[in-house]
């Protein structure tokens, strides 16, 4: 099974199904939020993923390492570096090896998959691809670098357009590819549809891999990340209306609709699964809020038990 998947959603949900397929899941990770602090890689969706599955996530943060401390941010900030980026002090170790094995020579996915099997994960995850993309927003003031909107300014401009710097000179790498031709299952997880997923597909190959694969019969499932018309977590609400969708688990069918077989929304949205329905989908109502490890994991069970019986 292959997940397509960024930031928190996607990485409850790459837990739950790493509870049921073990080495047999691999994610295909968002790299757009990718930045350089204080001269070290920093990639944040692939080590929320990969602190999720290792099970050393900081679950009152919902990001980083629990227990983390910033001695080190705190030196910085000393110093007169910007910090409000802030990397934890265990944090740190990540984007050293990382930064470390780049230099090398390494590829990017050379590199994080040797971080996986150092913290012991059964699961593969995979950039996107080994090429630098940056997500670039931009607002009444002018484009904006992902994490300064994101992490600076808390998410609070209007985002009026997006881009994706660098995909176009981006390739799908020869483990993503592989791991789309072997799939049985694909399924994009409720991550936000253009600030994670977008990128992804974006990748010159990609949306053509997945759909080749549809194509021979694996089938796609998208999972919803608005439930009751807001955001479980994050601006998606936010972005769908700004960029003129409805804001609703409808909205996001619609954005998906030309890409996948099945839709999963949470009960709260079952009086949309006609509507939904009309757009030549499959949907499975469920409830898709994953509040602790056995919610994740009931879950990746409904939409894995949804997906054997097509």
């Amino acid at each position: 099974m292959v997940l397509l998947a960024g930031g928190v959603g996607g990485a409850k949900l790459a837990h739950g199904l790493q509870t049921h397929l073990a080495y047999r899941l691999t994610v295909i990770v968002n790299t757009g939020d990718d930045l350089e602090r204080h001269g070290l890689l920093v990639c944040p969706d692939h080590d929320t993923v990969m602190y999720t599955l290792a099970g050393i996530d900081s679950r009152e943060l919902g990001w980083g390492i629990e227990g983390e401390t910033f001695a080190a941010a705190e030196m910085l900030a000393r110093y007169g570096e910007e910090t409000w980026f802030r990397l934890g002090d265990r944090d740190l170790a990540s984007h050293i090896v990382r930064t470390r094995g780049l230099a090398a020579g390494l590829r990017l996915t050379e590199v994080l998959l040797g971080m996986q099997q150092a913290m012991g994960l059964p699961v593969r995850i995979l950039p996107m691809t080994d090429d630098p993309v940056r997500t670039e927003v931009r607002t009444d003031d002018g484009w904006l670098d992902f994490q300064t909107y994101f992490v600076r300014l808390h998410q609070a401009p209007d985002v009026r357009e997006l881009r994706y710097r660098g995909i176009d000179d981006a390739r799908v790498t020869p483990e993503v590819l592989d791991a789309l031709g072997r799939a049985g299952v694909i399924v994009i997880g409720p991550s936000n549809p253009f600030l994670s997923i977008a990128p992804i597909l974006g990748v010159p190959g990609m949306r053509e891999a997945v759909s080749a694969a549809r194509a021979r019969g694996t089938p796609v499932a998208a999972v919803s990340g608005i439930v009751g018309g807001r955001a479980i977590k994050g601006p998606a609400d936010r972005i769908l209306g700004s960029l003129g969708h409805e804001v609703s688990a409808m909205g996001v069918a619609r954005y998906y609709a030309d890409l996948v077989d099945l839709f999963v929304v949470d009960s709260v949205d079952a009086a949309l699964e006609p509507e939904i329905r009309s757009l030549g989908l499959e949907v499975l109502v469920t409830d898709t809020i994953m509040a602790d490890d056995a919610a994740r994991a009931r879950v990746a069970a409904s939409v894995l038990e949804s997906m054997a019986s097509r």
